[in-house]
């Protein structure tokens, strides 16, 4: 499975979908932007897109779409708290570098 979640980060996502009373799972991608040129891409959604590609684990389905999938190949969503912050972190394998400010990466 080219995506897999913590239990940390299951447990959120789960919890959140069922504050909202709805919610489908989680859509995870990449977008052109930052210093280092792509960085992540996460929402809730509530229903499939056709090009989407889907996973599941630990309950949680995950959807990808197709041009974002080479780069989280093997990437481990996680969900962290680090002092007074927390939110989800991307172990991706194949980051090559991170820019300084944490807001983008390279592969």
């Amino acid at each position: 499975m080219p995506v897999t979640l913590t239990e940390a980060a299951a447990r959120h996502v789960n919890k959140y979908l069922a504050k909202r009373g709805k919610g489908l799972g989680v859509r995870l991608g990449v977008k052109t932007t930052g210093c280092s040129g792509l960085a992540y891409k996460l929402e809730y959604v509530d229903e499939t897109s056709p090009e989407d590609v889907v996973f599941e684990d630990q309950g949680v389905k995950v959807l990808i779409d197709p041009k974002s999938l080479a780069y989280l190949d093997g990437t481990q969503l996680d969900f962290v708290r680090e002092g007074l912050n927390e939110g989800f972190k991307f172990n991706n394998p194949n980051e090559r570098d991170r820019c300084g400010c944490g807001e983008s990466f390279r592969i």
